[in-house]
């Protein structure tokens, strides 16, 4: 099928960001149980996920202040859990970097792992694609997440602990970051990077604070980075 407006465009971004509804509907409706039983109001819960709008880091941050780690812990692995939302960022600055100024503030709003992994996907399948086209494409890719995730939020802080065990919604955490990364592992860099992260996730899970997160992080990106060097020194 040829795509030729922007219209056109957003529709098949919606269409190829909506699969990602079935995770993120439990997601969201975990997030809130889980804010709920912290102690968080309906209401905070609701500005937490609206304004961070990052799962992992909101997760992150919660468990982190429940177990009463210092604030500055707790901000900086919440920055660190979304640091890869600044490298998403300068990867799609070459196709959206083009953009008015507004919808480039909407769309550092709005980048988030499906936003990212369908549009930077697309972008490169069709690189004579415009960026009013770009753009399009963008917003309807996280169009079908971005109301769902709000109610899926309000959903589980309402519900609360009327939610069965059974139903296992912590499923689709390591399910979402699992359907994204497979497609991302296009090059040994990546697989270097991936590997190295996990290896030293698990040697640090005993260091306080969850600090092995950072520590993990950190030696994934270095490693990433080394080794894309390393292959770009031995390419003709």
């Amino acid at each position: 099928m040829v795509y030729t407006t922007d219209k056109s465009f957003f529709w098949k971004g919606f269409r190829d960001g909506a699969p990602f509804v079935l995770v993120a509907i439990p997601f969201g409706t975990l997030f809130g149980v889980f804010a709920t039983e912290a102690g968080l109001s309906v209401v905070q819960t609701l500005a937490f996920s609206a304004t961070v709008f990052a799962g992992a880091a909101q997760f992150t941050a919660l468990q982190l202040l429940q177990d009463n780690t210092p604030t500055a812990i707790v901000l900086a692995s919440a920055l660190a859990v979304n640091l890869r939302v600044a490298m998403y960022s300068a990867s799609l600055t070459p196709f959206l970097g083009a953009a008015p100024m507004w919808q480039r503030a909407c769309a550092a709003y709005l980048t988030v792992d499906q936003s990212y992994a369908c549009s930077i996907m697309q972008f490169e399948k069709e690189p004579e694609m415009s960026v009013p086209q770009r753009m399009a494409y963008f917003f309807g890719s996280v169009t079908p997440i971005t109301p769902l995730w709000i109610l899926a939020t309000y959903l589980g802080a309402v519900l609360g602990a009327r939610i069965p065990e059974s139903w296992a919604l912590d499923f689709a955490l390591p399910i979402t970051f699992l359907a994204m990364i497979g497609p991302m592992m296009r090059t040994l860099a990546h697989v270097i990077a991936a590997l190295v992260a996990i290896v030293v996730a698990l040697l640090t899970v005993s260091v306080p604070f969850n600090l092995g997160l950072l520590i993990a992080g950190a030696a994934g990106m270095v490693a990433g980075a080394q080794a894309e060097r390393m292959l770009e020194r031995k390419s003709p």
